[in-house]
């Protein structure tokens, strides 16, 4: 059974530095694409990054460029991001997700809070 769980989401000063983690069960992540999506209140969800199987390419939104980057453990099987120069529109909850056969699983999705 696939199972994502994320975790490190809080509250934070702008300019500071978060790192979220997504826990997966059921699958090895380096064999499969992971991505981060995140979702403010009023706005639709985005993509702000991923990782490719097996090397490990990542690309990344525009808007998190140079701040964002998106890694694996393989031991861990686990994705993280990690996020710095944070800035108060990065506020959302971030989701890691993962697609088999077509069908996109979901994490419950962590809250990140940007504000001094």
């Amino acid at each position: 059974q696939v199972q994502l769980v994320e975790s490190g989401g809080g509250l934070v000063q702008p300019g500071g530095s978060l790192r979220l983690s997504c826990a997966a069960s059921g699958f090895i992540v380096s064999s499969r694409t992971m991505k981060w999506y995140r979702q403010a209140p009023g706005n639709e969800r985005g993509l702000v990054a991923s990782i490719s199987p097996d090397e490990g390419t990542t690309d990344y939104a525009d808007s998190v460029k140079g701040r964002f980057t998106i890694s694996r453990d393989d031991h861990k099987n686990t994705v993280y991001l990690q996020m710095n120069a944070l800035k108060p529109k990065d506020t959302a909850v971030y989701y890691c997700t993962v697609t088999f056969f077509g069908y996109q699983y979901w994490g419950q999705g962590t809250q990140v809070n940007v504000s001094s």
